[in-house]
């Protein structure tokens, strides 16, 4: 299986997998999702560690289910052979109408055919008022013409 754009990348190819992937997670589809990984792949989440396709399709079933309204933003932050660094903040509410902004990096590791092998992200999240939030498109893929984070000030 492959999941182009393939490394080695550049500023275009990087900024394509880093839509991609921005795309496929605002699909909120854990069989999607999960597929843009290797079996064996290794992740850190915050202080959760996962290996393994199955354990992410897992973990991404469960965020979901908590996080409500989950809009997030990608920004290719460094890129080199076949590592991405992106930058990204994401919005959601909790079942009970409250609402965080969540702010990360992560440092992303793919194989040759375009399979990510390990992610290793950083995220701190806090409350916002619904008044203060700033993704408004409907639920799925980011519209070609919404800001991104930089535009945004993030």
């Amino acid at each position: 299986m492959s999941r182009p754009p393939l490394p080695p990348f550049n500023s275009e190819t990087a900024a394509q997998k880093a839509r991609a992937a921005e795309d496929a997670w605002n699909s909120r589809d854990s069989d999607r999702v999960a597929l843009a990984y290797t079996p064996n792949t290794r992740w850190r989440n915050r202080n959760e560690f996962h290996v393994g396709r199955d354990a992410v399709h897992g973990f991404l079933t469960r965020k979901w289910r908590r996080e409500l309204e989950y809009r997030l933003i990608k920004e290719v932050w460094a890129f080199t052979g076949n590592r991405i660094a992106v930058r990204f903040a994401y919005e959601f509410r909790d079942d009970s109408g409250n609402w965080f902004r969540a702010y990360g990096n992560e440092n992303w590791h793919f194989d040759e055919h375009g399979l990510m092998e390990e992610r290793h992200a950083s995220i701190n999240e806090l409350p916002i008022k619904e008044s203060e939030r700033l993704f408004h498109w409907p639920l799925g893929a980011r519209p070609a013409d919404h800001k991104g984070l930089s535009e945004l000030g993030l």
